[in-house]
């Protein structure tokens, strides 16, 4: 949920046109984040739109809560992960969905969650920090040859191999736990990224990312199962800062043409120059519409 520092939303006004936020309605912000789209919403909305968010990170939900309270009733947040959307919604029916992918500035700057290689931190790396296993305990229990193949097929990462190969020769000498550990085997195994400014542990640590949170887990299918819960006229947008997380929104979206469904956005619609100046998080971003046109079940 690429933010800022100063939790800048991406894509915010091009988020909003294309999602044609109008006074009333229902509203989804399934990765509600910081609030930063979410309050932009609930005011292009006013005076009785609803906003539904939702969020796996609790840390980040109670944040996301004290910055949307002035809008009283009308915001609704839920921990609950967004593939769970059409359970949440229930009966109801959507005027419009946003799914923002990623991690949110909180996530980043807080060097205890272990998203971050540029303070010293413990290799955690959960959005939600009551389940499942830490990064830590993959890069210490995975073969080498499934830790290559994960760096590669997530991370896009050159040289997977040489780096999983260092990973394992450090660890049966010491269990790695800290950001700052992993970033500096990487970057002595591999010290040169492919692409200039990027520090060459950045594409392991989005593959660890992505894979402990199962992040990739289900996405066509929960894009088209949300769509399913938009009204007629309804919209669903999709930002996403991975190739493969916009190669399953692209895919999701053209199913969805065929049945009963209009693409709003033929290519992904990219941030300008200038909100990259002001917001590097966002270089990346890539966003893609999608609008119901028959009338919901």
């Amino acid at each position: 949920m690429g933010s800022d520092a100063g939790h800048i939303p991406v894509l915010l006004a091009e988020t909003l046109e294309l999602l044609a936020v109008r006074p009333g309605g229902l509203w989804v912000d399934g990765t509600v984040g910081l609030g930063g789209h979410a309050a932009a919403v609930l005011r292009a909305s006013a005076p009785d739109g609803r906003l539904l968010g939702l969020d796996r990170d609790g840390e980040t939900l109670a944040c996301a809560r004290e910055r949307l309270a002035e809008f009283g009733s009308r915001a609704r947040l839920e921990q609950s992960d967004y593939r769970e959307i059409p359970e949440r919604l229930g009966d109801e029916r959507a005027d419009g969905i946003l799914l923002d992918l990623g991690v949110s500035s909180l996530q980043l700057d807080e060097k205890e969650r272990g998203f971050s290689f540029q303070a010293e931190g413990p290799l955690d790396m959960r959005m939600d920090r009551s389940a499942g296993p830490t990064a830590a305990d993959l890069v210490n229990r995975m073969r080498e040859r499934d830790l290559a193949d994960l760096l590669y097929e997530y991370g896009e990462e050159p040289a997977s191999r040489r780096i999983a190969r260092a990973i394992v020769f450090a660890r049966e000498r010491q269990r790695i736990t800290t950001t700052t550990e992993l970033a500096d085997i990487v970057r002595r195994a591999a010290p040169r990224a492919r692409r200039p400014g990027l520090h060459p542990a950045t594409r392991t640590f989005q593959a660890l990312r992505i894979r402990t949170n199962q992040e990739l887990e289900g996405l066509g299918e929960a894009f088209e199962r949300a769509a399913f819960h938009l009204k007629a006229g309804g919209r669903m947008a999709v930002i996403a800062f991975h190739s493969l997380e916009d190669r399953a929104a692209k895919e999701a979206f053209r199913s969805l043409a065929a049945r009963g469904f209009r693409l709003l956005t033929k290519k992904p619609v990219r941030p300008a120059q200038a909100e990259v100046r002001r917001n590097p998080r966002a270089r990346s971003a890539r966003l893609r519409a999608v609008l119901r046109e028959e009338a919901a079940a």
